[in-house]
């Protein structure tokens, strides 16, 4: 079975995803001063409270990952969850740095604005993405892409 037209790209994405949460999350606890935009207590505390979240995100991220590449219909469900949690974390990101001026905040801003960005683009692409191929997701069989 052929894979669906940018299915691979969507792939890319999760697992690029996937990464980054990994990555993010090693660095804030072993070398908080490398990505921390602000170095204040609020901000710490905002930022500690998102590695629940983010963990979820990573589940769905993996589970679609997996689900898609198997051709399995619950791809849709793990694109969705992933989608609409990636849009939940870019607007708790978004609203906390515009309020507290992060964005302006030199090097870590501008990094913290390429994470909002990004988060903000994997979101609706993923969303879009899905429900445009809900059908053929839904119809999927156990086979794997490139059978």
């Amino acid at each position: 079975m052929r894979p669906l037209p940018r299915q691979r790209g969507i792939e890319a994405m999760l697992v690029v995803a996937i990464a980054l949460d990994i990555v993010y999350w090693t660095l804030w606890f072993a070398q908080r001063d490398w990505i921390a935009s602000e170095h204040s207590h609020a901000y710490y505390e905002f930022e500690n409270a998102f590695p629940l979240a983010d963990t979820w995100l990573g589940v769905a991220c993996l589970l679609a990952l997996v689900t898609l590449r198997r051709r399995r219909p619950s791809a849709l469900l793990w694109l969705l969850c992933s989608g609409s949690a990636a849009l939940y974390l870019f607007g708790m990101d978004f609203l906390y740095d515009v309020e507290n001026r992060i964005f302006t905040q030199g090097g870590g801003g501008a990094f913290e604005a390429v994470i909002v960005a990004l988060t903000l683009f994997f979101a609706v692409t993923l969303l879009s993405w899905s429900w445009r191929h809900r059908a053929e997701l839904l119809s999927a069989s156990d086979q794997p892409a490139g059978r």
